[in-house]
């Protein structure tokens, strides 16, 4: 039986790639390379001394999808791919929903009729909009602030409405806060195509000179130093969260929302300070306006992750800056 991984070259789902091949799983990998690279699958083997099946397809692709679900016997899928740049999905809605929902069900279908019914969703925090207030958990009312969030709380509400019309189904949907870090060796990272829409990329080319300084957006927020406050979680961490997610999957019933953070909160000057005293180099950075949107202070209540996973974070801030650093230092320029 094998694990199918869609978006699987991407940075969180390489990092669970690897986690899942030092276990002894069989993995295959569904990516339509939009946002990644095949290099990942080197350094992939690199790390872990195997080489997962690699598929170039895209899930709004029926034919294709159904032509791996054919050639394959898979046990559960891992739901990675989509596009989740917020700012990008505000310019063009219609892609994030065509590739993030339409995709979603056509993977579903898919799944549906190969009678494969064990599912780990890639979800966001985003769902939980801008009116409550952290910790946040899983049963809070939830929304979103722009299409890029819509998709995710979309495809939510179709994982809960398919699993209320078939028994049979047992989904993970995996909310996660912010992620950073790399794997310790360096070899795979974050590496994303053109202006990094996250911090942490950001600070580190910064850090080697790909880009000129850091701009932090708001200073007069109601946190200790006014900037604002995010729930920060190792990439390891959060794949070995996925792992434990499918781990467990025989005893979720229908959809079960789980989030995925460290239930502490990191400021944005914080982690800058800590990735200059890291890394020893400086980080030039320039104070912008607020964004439409954004709040003062978000982390998570994991308590349900903790419970019924049997996970939690374990990586501190200097471990996620660190593996970071290795990363970037020696990757300046990326795959």
């Amino acid at each position: 039986m094998s694990l199918l991984i869609t978006g699987g070259t991407g940075y969180i789902g390489s990092h669970t790639v690897v986690e899942l091949l030092n276990l002894g799983e069989d993995v295959i990998i569904v990516d339509n390379l939009f946002n990644s690279s095949t290099k990942v699958l080197d350094r992939i083997e690199s790390i872990t001394g195997k080489l997962p099946t690699f598929i170039k397809a895209d899930i709004c692709d029926e034919v294709a999808m159904n032509a791996v679900f054919d050639e394959h016997d898979i046990s559960a899928v891992v739901h990675f791919a989509g596009l989740k740049a917020v700012g990008e999905s505000n310019d063009i809605p219609l892609s994030y929903y065509h590739n993030n929902v339409s995709g979603s069900v056509t993977l579903l279908q898919v799944m549906a009729n190969h009678g494969v019914k064990n599912l780990v969703f890639s979800s966001s925090a985003t769902v939980y909009g801008d009116k409550n207030t952290s910790p946040l958990d899983e049963s809070m009312p939830t929304s979103a602030t722009n299409p890029y969030g819509q998709t995710k709380l979309m495809i939510e509400h179709i994982l809960f409405d398919l699993a209320k019309s078939d028994g049979e189904w047992s989904i993970a949907c995996l909310r996660y806060f912010n992620p950073i870090g790399a794997h310790a060796s360096g070899l795979i990272g974050e590496n994303p195509n053109g202006i990094p829409n996250n911090l942490l990329p950001y600070v580190s080319q910064v850090a080697v000179g790909r880009l000129k300084e850091l701009q932090v957006f708001g200073d007069d927020y109601d946190t200790p130093d006014g900037t604002g406050v995010r729930d920060y979680i190792h990439v390891v961490d959060l794949a070995l969260g996925h792992v434990k997610a499918l781990q467990k999957l025989n005893i979720i019933e229908g959809c079960q929302p789980i989030n995925l953070g460290t239930g502490n909160g990191t400021s944005v000057l914080e982690i800058v300070n800590t990735f200059k005293k890291i890394s020893g180099q400086d980080i030039p950075f320039a104070i912008a306006p607020r964004r439409d949107g954004d709040i003062a202070t978000v982390y998570a209540n994991a308590d349900i992750a903790k419970n019924l996973l049997e996970w939690q974070a374990e990586r501190d801030l200097h471990a996620m800056i660190e593996d970071t650093w290795c990363w970037q230092s020696n990757n300046p320029n990326g795959y």
